[in-house]
């Protein structure tokens, strides 16, 4: 019975440069995707994730992260700060903030006849939109009407930031323009058409008209559309209401109605405002 001896001792010597056979129960000798491999009395390491009980293994359930916290909806509940300004966060409020309180302390302590010359040479009447619209349309929003104690003042701050802080400097500066140039036009043609039909003196070709109030109404109409329905209605109405008493009054009815037409062109805005990345980056992190 020599033909049922055992391999080993049947088997020829081994060359001298054969690798060495791995040792008994090392996991070099398992085979890939062959079970039942491994002597009785040893285990498997329980995979990450399992816990290996009497029972058999149980799978453990997934662990999730916690989310990120979610952004408050009104960040200055926190952070007051972020009411204002600020050279990096609102580059175009900030400056522009700073060049008006330069210009507020000039008209605060200069000569009244010199202020009176430079209003008056800044003014967007007929006279000087016919001559020079590239100097005065610049040059009269560079004044705050009533001074840094008007109520545009304090809306031009809170108004500005919070819409650059939605929508970037280039959309901010974009809406205020725009009420700014267009509401002027709006209020200054039909003067010189009714100086031309003879409904107007010639003394209204040269209406003092200055101030950055067009602009400011106009960025009004634009931050209500980015906010939530309870706040942007209630908004839009006290600040017409405003508008409209003001206009029924005649205390300045053609500045009145250049401030309604200012709502209704940042309210124009809407869409394109609401097509901004950074307000899209925002309400993401929400």
């Amino acid at each position: 019975m020599e033909r049922t001896a055992t391999a080993e001792a049947g088997a020829l010597p081994a060359p001298p440069d054969a690798p060495l056979p791995p040792p008994p129960g090392d996991v070099g000798r398992l085979l890939d995707g062959m079970p039942q491999q491994r002597p009785r009395g040893e285990s498997a390491a329980a995979p990450r994730g399992l816990c290996v009980e009497a029972a058999g293994r149980v799978p453990l359930a997934p662990v999730r992260a916690a989310g990120p916290v979610r952004a408050a909806q009104w960040p200055w509940a926190l952070h007051p700060w972020r009411l204002l300004p600020g050279p990096a966060s609102t580059p175009f409020t900030f400056w522009y903030a700073a060049l008006l309180a330069v210009t507020s302390l000039i008209a605060r302590y200069a000569d009244p006849h010199l202020m009176d010359a430079l209003y008056r040479h800044s003014s967007t009447d007929v006279a000087h939109l016919v001559r020079v619209p590239a100097l005065v349309l610049p040059a009269s929003a560079l004044w705050i009407a009533g001074g840094v104690m008007s109520p545009y003042a304090l809306c031009f701050l809170l108004v500005l930031t919070a819409l650059e802080r939605r929508t970037g400097a280039s959309r901010t500066a974009g809406v205020f323009l725009a009420g700014h140039v267009l509401a002027t036009l709006a209020t200054e043609i039909p003067v010189a058409l009714g100086v031309l039909a003879g409904g107007l003196p010639d003394s209204s070709l040269h209406r003092l008209d200055y101030g950055i109030s067009f602009g400011v109404a106009a960025s009004v109409g634009a931050l209500a559309g980015l906010l939530g329905p309870w706040v942007r209605w209630p908004m839009l109405t006290l600040f017409v209401a405003t508008i409209l008493e003001d206009l029924l009054t005649f205390v300045d009815p053609m500045t009145s109605c250049g401030h309604l037409i200012s709502v209704g062109l940042g309210m124009a805005a809407w869409p394109w405002l609401r097509r901004s990345p950074r307000l899209r980056v925002s309400l993401a992190g929400r």
